[in-house]
């Protein structure tokens, strides 16, 4: 595995190889500063002979603004990712004997058993300050937090900080640092942490909040950006059927629903990772128009259905999939008339369908309502399902975090993807005030539906819809082990126009779609 990390007028790295029975290093490049959970966790999961326990930690009440936690104890590692975000901020090495670290081609515990390395711990600092990194500046040090005789001074160098366990009784702040930790009072370091800063004092502080150095796919790393298609940082949701595409380094890229074709994306972002077909049909009870039939559409003019939104690019793809995305790529007439784009590791799928009039523009945005489509047998874009890769919920780490922000107003304030389903209801409803014909028809519409992805027997039938509208939109404590309700994966559907949100339990919103 391969650390990236940078340091003041000089760049370089620190890799750690495993065992020759395991991996090679260049196998393990995955684990970088910057990289995605979703990047990480995929690789780690491919390789259960290597990584036999995997262990993750996180937030049930807040997931998307607490640190997320994938511990490997079997190698001794533990990776911290901020909740926002998602990517790799902190490595902590536990255990030096699971792993042989290696910095500038020189393994960091050679020669250390000779100056009385102690087989549990990692090298001493004597082994640190002469033979890998040299002078430093004095470190912290930590008083022991309960009866213990041992306190901890944490010595660090750019981008890397060791934990040395210090006896209390010699500490002093008058004492040379260098002396006493090469003192008997000292032992070997137990821990080894890698960030992305000059020291870890100065980082600590905004060590989940700066902006990560290196991208969130390890093989973007060192590319040109005609190689490989430029990451998504953040989708800005405009209305009127328009996206904005904030890239990393390229220019942002404008999605409108009913005008861009496939073959749009695949020139923006690279071919999709899947093609799933549509063929589910069990909600389109819920959008009938016709005499006799259930009529869900508010207000004549403003344009608002309840789309299909059966969300089926959530569930695993057909085993052909792979083979058609590529034979859509070097023939594009092959692609059905109504299926899911899923591009994973972009953090959305598009639906393809033909075209069809988007929803109405935000009020006072100053974005016209878009004009209906005419008839065309050019297949577009007609939604956008964002995934929001939340902890705990049912179809987390199949697509990497996708943030998006929606501009309320002519303030200036934004809703995001860390908003709470609660903000978020509370100022669309403000917004869309006036949009319905009645406030019975207000309520009507922004009750809850139940969508349940936990039964059936294959992945492609775990989308079961529950109960139709439901009559409460109580969150109530969950019952499942998982984190979910009994185990079913149930979640709510929250539509307003163009926007229909999936909301779990704890409010955090597992998925939006635009259409």
């Amino acid at each position: 595995m391969t650390w990236h990390k940078s340091s003041p007028g000089k760049d370089w790295g620190l890799s750690a190889r495993l065992p020759s029975t395991h991996l090679s290093a260049s196998a393990n490049a995955f684990i970088a500063l910057g990289a995605s959970l979703h990047n990480v966790l995929t690789r780690v999961k491919s390789y259960p002979q290597t990584y036999p326990a995997i262990d993750l930690a996180y937030s049930s009440a807040d997931p998307l603004r607490n640190p997320v936690v994938l511990q490997l104890p079997s190698n001794g590692l533990r990776l911290r990712f901020d909740g926002p975000d998602q990517r790799l901020r902190l490595i902590e090495v536990l255990d030096f004997t699971r792993v042989n670290l290696v910095y500038k081609n020189q393994e960091v515990l050679k020669g250390a058993k000779s100056e009385h390395l102690v087989s549990s711990h990692g090298p001493s600092f004597r082994h640190v300050y002469n033979r890998l990194f040299g002078p430093s500046y004095p470190g912290e040090y930590v008083p022991p937090a309960d009866q213990s005789p041992y306190g901890t001074y944490v010595l660090s160098y750019p981008g890397v900080a060791f934990s040395f366990p210090l006896q209390h009784s010699a500490w002093s702040d008058q004492c040379d640092f260098v002396a006493l930790l090469s003192s008997s009072a000292a032992l070997p370091a137990t821990s080894m942490s890698i960030f992305q800063g000059s020291s870890w004092p100065e980082v600590r502080a905004k060590l989940f909040t700066q902006q990560p150095q290196y991208p969130r796919s390890s093989a973007l790393i060192g590319k040109s950006r005609e190689s490989l298609a430029d990451e998504i940082e953040e989708w800005q949701v405009l209305g009127a059927g328009k996206l904005e595409v904030l890239r990393r380094t390229g220019a942002p890229l404008g999605i409108t629903l009913g005008e861009t074709t496939p073959q749009d994306l695949i020139a923006d972002f690279g071919p999709p990772d899947a093609i799933y077909r549509k063929n589910d049909r069990r909600i389109s009870i819920h959008r009938a128009t016709g005499a006799g039939e259930l009529h869900l559409s508010p207000s004549p003019g403003r344009g608002f259905e309840m789309p299909d939104a059966d969300h089926s690019s959530n569930n695993s793809v057909t085993d052909d999939s792979d083979d058609e995305a590529a034979a859509f790529v070097g023939d594009p007439t092959s692609l059905p008339a109504e299926c899911f784009l899923n591009f994973f590791h972009h953090g959305f799928d598009a639906f393809i369908s033909y075209p069809t009039t988007p929803g109405p523009a935000f009020p006072d945005s100053g974005i016209p309502d878009p004009t209906p489509q005419p008839h065309s047998s050019q297949l577009a874009v007609t939604k956008i399902i964002l995934h929001g890769n939340v902890p705990g919920s049912y179809p987390f780490n199949r697509h990497r975090r996708s943030r998006w922000t929606i501009p309320i107003g002519d303030s200036g304030s934004c809703l995001s993807s860390e908003s709470s389903y609660e903000e978020i209801s509370e100022r669309l409803c403000k917004t869309w005030k006036g949009a319905y014909s009645s406030p019975a028809e207000e309520r009507a519409l922004q009750r809850p539906m139940v969508l349940n992805r936990g039964w059936g027997d294959s992945p492609e039938s775990s989308v079961e819809f529950l109960g139709g509208w439901e009559e409460s939109t109580t969150k109530g404590p969950r019952s499942g082990a998982d984190g979910q309700d009994g185990g079913l994966g149930n979640t709510e559907l929250f539509g307003f126009p163009g926007l229909l949100f999936e909301v779990l339990k704890n409010g955090a919103v597992s998925s939006l779609t635009v259409y």
